[in-house]
């Protein structure tokens, strides 16, 4: 069944395909070690992630097939790539080349333009142009290309070609081209799942039921290319393989997908690979993503189940950067459930975040005053917390362990800010608040979270105008307020409730804390410090602990 080769080609073939005792085992790169360990899913447990080229990771990943909505299945599992991405580029000074293939010609994407009656051209341009919109609505980084399957069926049809040449794929007499499994011997198999494979369906002339499409012949009324076997197109895992070659060459450091393209499509994407190639590991990382659930579900989030939320649909309720948080609350490789409890979860360690930066804010700026701060303790708290968060992102990625440390310090400089009503001669510490602030704010821009530009703040130049009215109203009300507040010379004046004050003053402070109240529920927070005042904008309404936060403050500074 095999098609001879020449000499000069065989050798190098049998050569790589026999350079280890075992074909499933993964082979150690040579090259630069970046000093982290990442989970491959090809080797099944951690290892050094050793780099081509020093400073640079060639990245490919599997894109959408556009036919339909993306949904946050999908939106999860690229934002948990591109937060990735991030901290290799943006924390270890890789440079992250990432390529993504866009498929554009699919049996569902004939079938919506069908349905729809149009053609299937229309459909994936239409579809295509939404993902790359929800795409930057949440923030995840474009990579260096995008590439679609349907601008490069030339290239697709040589490398099919050429691993026929090379003996490890064959055409059937009804148009169709098979990868020959058998060929490979013991190499198939690389990932959970393979063992005992039935196949995909096809041709009766496949010479193993496991045996692949790499060509399919064109049926009626569906797009077709001509190739040497007749019109038709590419198979699904074949475009892969194509393009991450064509883009990168021979040798890929990393490529990523979900757990569910594991097997059949990464495991065939290696092997066609590695047959054209002829080399004994093409791809050197696989990291896989866990799957979305919603919660009390055992199945993940897919169209084909109709059990999702698209992207546009969700951002009605949250905002971008609480999906991100929601991310980095679990580990990449986990699945993670979907809900209104962990949803909240996520916007709660944001809010408490967003307080401590403006707290920090206005304590530097002399709004706040405190009792005086242990600076020695919260240095060293900020330099244990810069330690343990790269420990953990070098460690595969730990997200989860990096926002506890991250949250522990927030933990600690709440703890040092506790307001008081006045501090004349207290020595103060604004530096090392600015600090604190500037690392946080830097972290969380690693993460691809910025909490100046959240989703109701500054998205247009009305937000800003908001700003300075919310801090002309917030100003004029502490005026009022600290009229109201003035004390009588003498002590046994005033109100029996509140000795000491005018009592023609008192509906002053009970009008300034309605308007506070008020307020609240519309996103905009005053909290009373003493004598003073700060305020913020929050996303969407105050969870109940922001409120019972916020009653605290108020009682405190009454």
């Amino acid at each position: 069944h095999r098609v001879d080769l020449p000499v000069d080609e065989t050798k190098p073939l049998l050569k790589a395909f026999k350079c280890t005792s075992s074909g499933k085992r993964w082979i150690k790169p040579s090259g630069f070690d970046t000093g982290l360990k990442v989970f491959n899913s090809l080797a099944k447990q951690k290892e050094p992630l050793i780099l081509a080229r020093e400073g640079l990771a060639t990245w490919y990943s599997c894109g959408p097939t556009v036919y339909d909505h993306a949904h946050l299945g999908h939106a999860c599992s690229y934002i948990r790539f591109d937060i990735l991405q991030r901290i290799l580029s943006r924390l270890f000074g890789i440079t992250v080349v990432h390529a993504m293939v866009i498929t554009d010609i699919d049996d569902k994407i004939i079938k919506r333009s069908w349905e729809e009656n149009v053609s299937p051209t229309v459909i994936a341009r239409m579809y295509e142009e939404e993902f790359k919109r929800d795409m930057l609505s949440l923030k995840v980084t474009p990579p260096a290309v995008y590439v679609r399957v349907t601008e490069n069926v030339h290239h697709i049809v040589a490398f099919i070609e050429r691993i026929i040449r090379n003996g490890h794929a064959y055409a059937t007499k009804e148009g169709d081209v098979y990868f020959d499994i058998g060929s490979i011997g013991d190499r198939y198999g690389k990932f959970v799942g393979a063992v005992d494979a039935q196949g995909e369906p096809g041709s009766s002339d496949k010479r193993d039921q496991r045996d692949f499409a790499l060509w399919k012949r064109s049926k009626p009324q569906e797009p077709y290319w001509e190739s040497p076997w007749g019109r038709g197109r590419p198979g699904w895992h074949i475009e892969c393989s194509t393009i991450a070659s064509h883009v990168f060459g021979s040798q890929l450091d990393i490529h990523s997908g979900g757990i569910d393209l594991a097997f059949p499509h990464h495991e065939n994407e290696v092997a066609q690979s590695e047959a054209y190639h002829q080399c004994g590991q093409w791809a050197n990382y696989f990291l896989h993503s866990g799957h979305l659930h919603l919660k009390g579900s055992a199945e993940k989030m897919s169209k084909s189940l109709k059990n999702y939320i698209t992207v546009k649909d969700f951002l009605q309720s949250y905002s971008a950067n609480e999906f991100r948080m929601f991310c980095l609350l679990t580990k990449y490789r986990s699945a993670i459930d979907y809900s209104d409890d962990t949803l909240s979860e996520a916007r709660i360690s944001l809010g408490t975040i967003s307080t401590f930066i403006h707290n920090a804010q206005a304590y530097i700026k002399g709004q706040l005053h405190c009792s005086p701060v242990q600076e020695a303790v919260l240095w060293e708290r900020l330099a244990e917390t810069k330690s343990s968060l790269v420990k953990a992102l070098a460690d595969d990625f730990d997200t989860p362990r990096a926002i506890g440390a991250v949250m522990n310090l927030v933990y600690h400089g709440n703890c040092q800010l506790q307001p008081v009503s006045t501090s004349d001669g207290v020595t103060r510490s604004p530096a090392l608040f600015g600090a604190m602030v500037s690392y946080i704010q830097d972290v969380l821009d690693i993460f691809g979270i910025d909490l100046l530009h959240s989703k109701e703040a500054d998205v247009s130049s009305s937000c800003g105008r908001l700003k300075a009215v919310v801090e002309q109203l917030t100003h004029f009300r502490s005026e009022v307020r600290g009229f109201a507040l003035a004390r009588q010379n003498s002590a046994s004046a005033g109100s029996p409730s509140k000795p000491g004050l005018y009592p023609e003053r008192i509906p002053l402070i009970e009008a300034c804390d309605t308007l506070r109240n008020d307020l609240a529920p519309l996103g905009v927070l005053i909290k009373d410090r003493g004598a003073s005042s700060t305020w913020e904008i929050t996303e969407g309404k105050p969870s109940q602990k922001g409120q019972r936060d916020l009653d605290k403050d108020q009682e405190t500074s009454s």
